[in-house]
C-alpha cells in the first residue's frame, strides 16, 4: 500500500554542518564539500499523532522509516522531476518526548532527521525561505503494507469501526504498520501531520535519569546526547558499587547463617547448608540468621553459679557446677 503522508517540518538553525555532520554528507557527494559549501536544517517527518487524515504511524514504522529515509530526496509537492529536487536526508533518529501524549494517550514519538543543499546562488531564495520560516511544511512519501485498525487490529475498512469515533473510550485511527519502502520527501503547504515540517535546532532540554531508563524501555535505537551519557555512565557506576557492596553483603551473611547453624544444628553438614543458602534471598538468608541466633541464645544461656534452688535444679540438669 502506497502512502504519502503530509508530515514534515524544517529546522534552519544552525545550518553549519558539523566536522561529523560533512562525513556523512560526503558518503552522497562526487567531492568532499567542506563546511561552507553547504546548508544543513533539522526535518520532522512524522510522528506517532493522529493526523488530518485520521491515521498514525506506530512506533515501530517510526523505527523502520528512521533507516529507510537515509539518503532520500527532499523535492516539492510530491512531484518526482529531477527539477524539483532542493536536498537530500544523511541521518535520521527517533525521539521521544516524556512531556507530550498522542491523541490516544500514546507517549509522543517523532522521525527527525538532518538534511543539506549545497550553496548556490540558484538555491539562496530557498534558504531564506527556510530561515525566515515561510517554507516550513513538508510531508513524506512511503510505503507501508499494513493500515489496522487501532481498535480491533483487523485492516481498517474491513471491520465497522469508523476514524475518529470512540469505541468503549478508545479512539479509532488506522494505524500504519510495516513500511516497505520510503520514495522522498516534500515541501508542501498543508501537511497531514500536524506537528511535521522544518523545526528549529534549539538545544534539547537537558534529560533527568528516569526520562533516560524510559527511552531505554522502549527497547529500541534510542539518540542520547553527551550530557544523557554522562548522567547514564554515572548511574551505571553507582549500579556496579551497590553491586559489590551487596554481594559482600550477602557473602557475610552467609557466612554468619554457616557458623550458627554449625552451633545449632550440627547434624547438618556445612556442604549442605551451603546448597541451601545459594538458593535463598538475602531476606531469606537474614530470617534464617536471627531464627538460628534465637535458638543458639536459647540453648547456651548463661546460668548464675549463686543461684536459688530452682535455678540449682536447672543447672544440675545441663551438669554444670555449682558453688
Amino acid at each position: 500500500m502506497n502512502d504519502i503522508k503530509k508530515a514534515a517540518e524544517t529546522t534552519a538553525a544552525p545550518s553549519q554542518a558539523s566536522a561529523e555532520e560533512l562525513s556523512l554528507i560526503n558518503r552522497y557527494t562526487r567531492r568532499a564539500l567542506s563546511a561552507d559549501e553547504v546548508y544543513v536544517f533539522s526535518v520532522t517527518l512524522c510522528d506517532n499523532d493522529v493526523d488530518r487524515d485520521g491515521e498514525r504511524f506506530t512506533v515501530e514504522s517510526l523505527f523502520a522509516l528512521e533507516k529507510l529515509f537515509v539518503g532520500k530526496t527532499g523535492i516539492f509537492d510530491h512531484d518526482p522531476s529531477a527539477k524539483n529536487q532542493a536536498a537530500r536526508i544523511f541521518a535520521c533518529t527517533v525521539e521521544s518526548d516524556d512531556t507530550r501524549t498522542t491523541a490516544t494517550g500514546d507517549t509522543y514519538f517523532c522521525l527527525k532527521a538532518r538534511a543539506y543543499m549545497p550553496k548556490t546562488d540558484g538555491n539562496r531564495a530557498l534558504r531564506d525561505m527556510l530561515d525566515s520560516g515561510i517554507v516550513k511544511e513538508v510531508s513524506v512519501g512511503c510505503a507501508v503494507a499494513h493500515t489496522l485498525c487501532s481498535v480491533c487490529g483487523q485492516e481498517y475498512a474491513s471491520c465497522a469501526h469508523r476514524k475518529g469515533e470512540r469505541y468503549g473510550g478508545k479512539l479509532c485511527c488506522g494505524e500504519l504498520t510495516d513500511p516497505t519502502d520510503a520514495y522522498e520527501w516534500s515541501f508542501v503547504a498543508v501537511p497531514a501531520q500536524k506537528c511535521a515540517g522544518v523545526t528549529k535546532a534549539a538545544k534539547r532540554k537537558d534529560r533527568d535519569m528516569e526520562a533516560i531508563l524510559k527511552a531505554l524501555e522502549t527497547k529500541k535505537s534510542v539518540t542520547l546526547s553527551e550530557s544523557d551519557c554522562a548522567k547514564l555512565c554515572a548511574y551505571l557506576d553507582d549500579l556496579k558499587q551497590s553491586a559489590k557492596d551487596g554481594v559482600y553483603y550477602r557473602d557475610s551473611l552467609t557466612d554468619e547463617v554457616l557458623r550458627l547453624s554449625a552451633a545449632v544444628q550440627p547434624g547438618v553438614t556445612r556442604a549442605t547448608m551451603e546448597c541451601v543458602t545459594k538458593a535463598l534471598s538475602v531476606a531469606q538468608l537474614r530470617e534464617m540468621r536471627d531464627a538460628f541466633a534465637r535458638q543458639k541464645d536459647k540453648a547456651f544461656s548463661p546460668v548464675p553459679q549463686l543461684c536459688g534452688s530452682k535455678a540449682r535444679e536447672h543447672a544440675e540438669a545441663f551438669g554444670q557446677f555449682t558453688i
